[in-house]
């Protein structure tokens, strides 16, 4: 019956998929990977359809060099749920996922095209993103 249904198609492009912006935030494998870490970990809960960050998560935000305490102020929702056009999965929006991308950008572990929105990884960014997102 729902064989006929077609799937909506991810970017074809295999780095758009491995790690883009949407909007402002870390998208794509990437991107749900960091959302299902924090999740995994107690960092964000889910209540109903309201995201928190939670004390563990907090602290785990400082750690990484987030003005967490800043981001309170921002207008914009702390953390908000996005859902990811390629696998249909969550990614991290609010004012805290553009913080984290910002944040990975800082360090140089990524670097944004603005043309393709692509999010470019170098290989030390990409371990350094591994240690602290790990793959299942």
């Amino acid at each position: 019956m729902f064989d006929n249904l077609r799937r909506r198609p991810g970017p074809k492009d295999a780095a758009l998929r491995r790690a883009r912006v949407c909007y402002n935030h870390l998208a794509g494998d990437m991107g749900t990977r960091m959302f299902a870490r924090l999740m995994t970990r107690g960092q964000l809960v889910l209540n109903g359809d309201a995201l928190t960050l939670t004390g563990a998560g907090d602290s785990f935000a400082r750690e990484c060099g987030i003005d967490v305490e800043q981001l309170r102020h921002d207008r914009a929702p702390l953390c908000r749920e996005c859902l990811d056009w390629n696998d249909r999965r969550s990614q991290l929006a609010g004012s805290l996922g553009p913080a984290f991308l910002s944040r990975f950008e800082e360090l140089d572990w990524a670097k944004r095209d603005p043309k393709t929105r692509i999010v470019a990884f170098s290989r030390a960014g990409e371990r350094a993103f591994d240690e602290v997102f790990p793959v299942d």
